[in-house]
């Protein structure tokens, strides 16, 4: 069974959660023209082909070991020989294997993350949920990102435990919220959550 993604562009911020670089870092690489034909922008979305990853990784990793223009040789190495098994300038050479090791876990990841969520406009109109639950996957995503620990976590949402809790902030960081939150969404009208106070009780019914 294939658990990676299947898609032949990412998002900046999928790219980002795949290779583990900032997405500060993944614009700035691309505004240095590193992955050259591997991205692309469309109006205001930029994208990364499947191919660039590896590419975009390389680049972030070799920033303090050789000179911009010697990792932009290196990458466009890469993207003209895309199985080598190094990236080579001069007498460099550069072991890709453990980079694409890095980036097919990561895809794998993402794959699990998104196939733990669910859209369905029966339960909290559509907003993304945990499967199997009236979870959504942001809420978890704030309450770590509010200071509650995945024990804490784990304690309010016992359904979930430690692996579902991390795809979810993953999840939430590859797809961010779009546009406002809703008027009286409850991640939003209530102090930060803590495990002595949430139940599911404190979710809102499905509309």
């Amino acid at each position: 069974m294939n658990t990676t993604v299947a898609s032949a562009t990412f998002s900046v911020n999928e790219a980002a959660c795949v290779t583990g670089i900032p997405v500060k870092q993944v614009h700035r690489i691309i505004d240095a023209g590193f992955l050259d034909g591997a991205a692309r922008e469309s109006g205001r979305a930029r994208a990364v082909h499947r191919t660039g990853l590896v590419g975009l990784k390389l680049a972030h990793e070799t920033a303090d070991l050789v000179t911009r223009e010697g990792r932009r040789l290196l990458v466009r190495y890469l993207l003209d020989r895309p199985d080598a098994r190094t990236a080579r300038m001069g007498g460099l050479a550069i072991d890709l294997r453990p980079i694409r090791r890095d980036v097919r876990n990561g895809l794998a990841k993402l794959a699990r993350a998104r196939a733990m969520v669910r859209c369905d406009n029966a339960v909290l109109s559509g907003t993304p949920c945990i499967r199997g639950t009236r979870i959504p996957v942001h809420y978890v995503a704030d309450m770590l990102a509010n200071g509650d620990s995945p024990d804490a976590i784990g304690e309010a949402f016992p359904q979930l435990g430690e692996d579902r809790i991390a795809l979810a902030a993953l999840y939430a960081s590859a797809y961010p919220r779009r546009g406002r939150p809703k008027s009286g969404s409850f991640w939003r009208d209530r102090e930060p959550a803590v495990s002595t106070v949430t139940s599911l009780d404190a979710l809102p019914p499905a509309r």
